[in-house]
């Protein structure tokens, strides 16, 4: 009996072990292992593509985007040029009646003289008052124009910023249609038409800071990154705070230290169709849907967060290009079917 007991007791022992630490991996939430085996890996990141074509969609995206900037900024000082213009002109007009009633007055007056007025002056006393007129004249007279001449000087300047904004207008134009063929060039390798896109509801996203030009600020890896242990800019923790505030709550990946384009540098964000993280299947039902959802308020928002591409269930989305099929290989990473990418400026 005794001998039989020691050899249960180790037994059980050894069970009630297993057990304890079986309830204690459950209690920490240890992920599925298709979740595990699919999550992104920091050092090898598998999104499809080449590092050439992200290049390349990374600089038509920016390309485009600065170049619409510019062109925003320009129609903008040409709408306060030309109101700046209008002002002028009705100063012109008074200004030239102003100036065709001295000339009127002198006309009527026989051209007077400084000369003449004087000599008319009976006393000394009406000598001094004439003087004075004569001189509060001169100088009215003298005011007015140069106000004239001044204003025609501004007009001719407002006129001449106009046409250089409108030149200024074409340029960016040209740039916006050569960017344009630079994304499209890129996409050949990966997109065989034009996309659907994806319909959803779409939240208004707070602005992200831009400069007074209109044009996005320089922004480095600065901020910590409330998904990783590593960095993003201020900017994408602002697309970040407005994709939570919108309902978009699911597991997000944004820093990645290896591998190439924006995941590095802090500027990209990978979010999770499935609830509870990314899963190595292509989302269906309600996971699809969360997926559209979100993929549409980001194209929506891209102006106001500074959105370069979308990239969601074999499609990607860019500002110069709308909506694009897109084949990245042919897994759900690759194929983006399984999470949406979102690329910042």
């Amino acid at each position: 009996m005794p001998r039989t007991r020691l050899i249960r007791r180790p037994a059980r022992r050894s069970l009630l072990a297993l057990l304890a630490a079986a309830a204690l991996l459950l209690g920490a939430g240890l992920a599925p292992a298709s979740v595990a085996a699919a999550a992104p890996n920091p050092s090898a990141p598998n999104e499809g593509g080449t590092k050439q074509l992200r290049q390349a969609l990374a600089a038509a995206a920016k390309g485009h985007i600065e170049a619409k900037a510019r062109l925003d900024n320009s129609k903008r000082r040409q709408v306060a040029l030309n109101g700046q213009l209008k002002q002028i002109e009705l100063r012109l007009v008074g200004l030239n009646s102003q100036v065709g009633e001295v000339a009127a007055q002198s006309y009527r007056m026989g051209r007077l003289t400084p000369v003449s007025m004087l000599l008319k002056s009976a006393d000394p006393g009406s000598f001094l008052q004439r003087a004075a007129e004569l001189d509060l004249m001169a100088q009215r007279d003298g005011k007015r124009l140069r106000e004239l001449a001044d204003a025609k000087a501004e007009a001719a300047r407002a006129k001449a910023a106009i046409d250089g904004e409108v030149r200024e207008q074409q340029k960016q134009l040209a740039v916006l249609a050569k960017k344009k063929r630079d994304a499209e060039r890129a996409l050949a390798a990966v997109s065989s038409g034009s996309g659907s896109g994806f319909g959803g509801l779409s939240a208004t996203a707070k602005p992200a800071p831009r400069n007074p030009d209109g044009s996005w600020p320089s922004e480095s890896c600065s901020v910590n990154d409330p998904t990783t242990s590593g960095c993003i800019t201020p900017r994408t923790l602002h697309m970040l705070e407005q994709a939570k505030a919108a309902g978009y709550k699911r597991y997000v990946s944004c820093y990645r230290s290896g591998g190439d384009g924006e995941h590095p540098k802090g500027r990209a964000c990978d979010f999770s169709a499935a609830s509870g993280g990314f899963e190595n299947v292509s989302a269906t039902g309600g996971d699809k849907a969360y997926g559209d959802s979100l993929a549409n308020w980001a194209k929506n928002n891209a102006s106001r967060l500074g959105i370069m591409y979308v990239i969601w269930y074999r499609q990607i989305w860019m500002p110069n290009t709308g909506w694009r099929s897109y084949s990245g290989g042919g897994s759900p990473a690759a194929d983006h079917t399984n999470h949406v990418h979102i690329s910042m400026y």
